[in-house]
C-alpha cells in the first residue's frame, strides 16, 4: 500500500528531528545544556531589561567558543541595544532559554545587562503633573 492511502509516512531514519514547516526541532534544555536558571549566581533578568554588548569583554573571552545561540543573542544585540523579551521574539527563542543564554554571557563579560528603574525611584506623580501643566502654560 503506498502512504497516500494509508494516511502513514514512512520515515527516514533520522527524520523525526525534522519538520517541514517549522524546521528543526531542538528542544530548549538542548540549548542550555539542561539548565533552567541563569549561571552560578542565579541572576534574574526582567522582560523589560536592556541588554548591551560589551565591546572588551575581560580575560579575553572569544565569541569564537560561543554556541550558535549565544552569538545570534550578541549579534542582535549589537545592531541595537534590547529588552530581554525583544531579544527572545527576535531570536525566535523561549524567554526561558534567552534568560539562560544572557547569564552565560552576562558571566564571561559579553555583555551587560540594566535592569528597570524601580518603582520607589521613580518621580512623583504630582510632579509630572506640574511640569505637563507648566508646559501647556507655554
Amino acid at each position: 500500500m503506498n502512504e497516500e492511502r494509508t494516511g502513514v509516512a514512512h520515515a527516514e531514519p533520522g527524520s523525526q528531528w525534522y519538520d517541514a514547516e517549522a524546521g528543526p526541532l531542538v528542544r530548549p534544555y538542548a540549548l542550555t545544556g539542561g539548565r533552567t536558571r541563569p549561571g552560578p549566581s542565579n541572576v534574574r533578568f526582567d522582560l523589560i531589561a536592556l541588554v548591551v554588548v560589551d565591546d572588551d569583554p575581560p580575560g579575553g573571552a572569544e565569541e569564537s567558543l560561543l554556541g550558535p545561540e549565544h552569538r545570534s543573542l550578541l549579534a542582535l544585540c549589537r545592531a541595537e541595544t534590547q529588552s530581554v523579551a525583544e531579544l527572545a521574539a527576535d531570536a525566535d527563542l523561549p524567554v526561558g532559554v534567552v534568560r539562560v543564554l544572557l547569564g552565560d554571557l552576562l558571566e564571561a563579560g559579553f555583555v551587560r545587562v540594566s535592569g528597570p528603574v524601580p518603582p520607589a525611584q521613580l518621580p512623583d506623580e504630582r510632579i509630572l503633573r506640574e511640569v505637563i501643566d507648566g508646559l501647556r502654560a507655554l
